[in-house]
């Protein structure tokens, strides 16, 4: 099993647990979307946190192996599924983040509500260096960073500190490492101090209103890069060099 989850006081707690940096497969994908269809049919669940086992990665990514252009597609279908499940889940979420949060990883926490990270914590988008980009911030970091920030975070894989994240609204709290447990049940408390039914109601207007036009986006990211990036040469060559450990030889075509 690579989630692992344990409830309490109308909390979900789902673990991504794939060490060492949580990589994304499509297995755990898979396990993780049969998992947030049981949270959605819980009423007893008003609050679910998305983390990753251990110190050194909330997740890295992706596993670059599904990225070649003959697993692309169905690892699209995967991936970007359990993200449209994790922005229509009922419940309040909330990303807790220790460590690497990079590519598929970044993605997946930035669909959660709230983010909170610890001081060591940072966030990229890397695909560009492999011939990639990521579909999903490409449709939704625009309207949630603003188009020059999520400009550069797509288009030069550049690293963001957990306190420059936080300057451009990628995540919403940043504490030093001993206090991010903590801090996170502070947040609890504040949320369960609320509504159960109130909060429902309100995540859902509040989604539906900032996400009105993210899914045709996200649509025309997937098309984009099924029938004009992964046909090209440069796609294959970037993943073809991460995977033999070597720099990449751009075709430019």
């Amino acid at each position: 099993m690579s989630i692992q989850t344990e409830k309490k006081e109308r909390v979900m707690i789902v673990r991504l647990d794939r060490p060492p940096l949580n990589v994304l497969d499509v297995a755990l994908l898979r396990e993780l979307g049969r998992v947030l269809t049981s949270c959605a049919e819980d009423a007893t669940v008003d609050i679910v946190v998305l983390r990753g086992n251990g110190e050194r990665a909330f997740s890295a990514g992706v596993d670059i192996a599904d990225h070649t252009p003959d697993k692309a597609a169905g690892m699209l279908e995967v991936v970007h599924g359990v993200m449209r499940q994790l922005l229509s889940l009922p419940q309040v979420t909330i990303a807790l983040i220790r460590g690497l949060c990079l590519g598929g990883g970044c993605e997946l926490a930035s669909c959660c509500d709230l983010l909170l990270a610890s001081e060591e914590s940072f966030f990229a988008t890397p695909e560009i260096h492999v011939g990639c980009y990521p579909p999903v911030a490409l449709a939704r970091f625009p309207a949630l960073i603003g188009y020059h920030r999520a400009a550069e975070m797509i288009l030069t894989g550049k690293r963001f500190s957990a306190q420059q994240a936080l300057a451009i609204g990628l995540i919403n709290r940043v504490f030093p490492k001993e206090q991010l447990e903590s801090g996170l049940e502070a947040l609890l408390d504040e949320l369960r101090g609320k509504s159960g039914a109130v909060l429902r109601i309100a995540v859902k207007a509040l989604r539906e209103l900032s996400l009105k036009s993210f899914s045709a986006a996200l649509q025309r990211s997937e098309a984009i890069y099924c029938n004009e990036l992964l046909p090209t040469r440069d796609a294959a060559e970037g993943i073809e060099a991460f995977l033999e450990k070597r720099q990449p030889h751009w075709l430019h075509r």
